[in-house]
């Protein structure tokens, strides 16, 4: 086996990007294969699997948790609600990012998301972050811009695809309440 081809089967997932609001009524979790290590998804409303997502939104809350195994909860807002992201000592280097940002300024996040059903039947989606970094808001306005272009996108291809399919069947996505989603967003970003 070549080099490249060893470096082929351990390429990672794009990493979509989402409004909060869809990333919150996500409920489907699933592995893509029997293998212990294979890759966890998250299918969108949309009709999209994901395995990582890349938000921007402003970071309102910053919570550190414990001592020895110290954990951190942030919450990050976009225009259409909030992301709660966490890093704990598995995430070293996203820990360390949070660590020295203070809650009010913008951030930038990659990270997997997480959908945990509790013991109650509640339902808690999160995303376990990989990097946090600092941003402006021009930053913002582009992630707002692209994330409603690809949500739109998503939405064109609405039971086009195997995953959209599934998502219809899960979900009964309402395709107008997702576009609406998104011109509020691109409504609130105007100057």
């Amino acid at each position: 086996m070549s080099v490249p081809d060893r470096l082929a089967r351990f390429r990672r997932e794009p990493a979509r990007r989402i409004f909060a609001s869809e990333l919150r009524e996500s409920r489907l979790q699933f592995k893509d294969g029997n293998d212990e290590k294979s890759p966890s998804f998250v299918l969108l409303p949309t009709g999209e699997r994901s395995n990582r997502i890349f938000l921007v939104g402003k970071m309102t809350q910053k919570d550190k948790k414990g001592d020895q195994n110290v954990f951190y909860t942030i919450r990050v807002e976009d225009t259409t609600g909030i992301f709660f992201v966490n890093a704990g000592s598995y995430q070293d280097e996203a820990m360390r990012q949070i660590r020295q940002i203070e809650p009010g300024g913008y951030v930038a996040v990659v990270g997997k998301p997480t959908v945990r059903t509790t013991p109650d039947g509640s339902v808690f989606v999160s995303v376990r972050a990989e990097s946090v970094t600092p941003v402006d808001e021009e930053t913002f306005r582009i992630w707002t811009l692209d994330t409603a272009e690809q949500t739109l996108g998503r939405l064109d291809r609405f039971g086009e695809t195997e995953d959209s399919v599934k998502a219809r069947e899960f979900y009964t996505t309402d395709s107008l309440k997702y576009r609406q989603i998104v011109y509020d967003a691109l409504v609130r970003i105007q100057p």
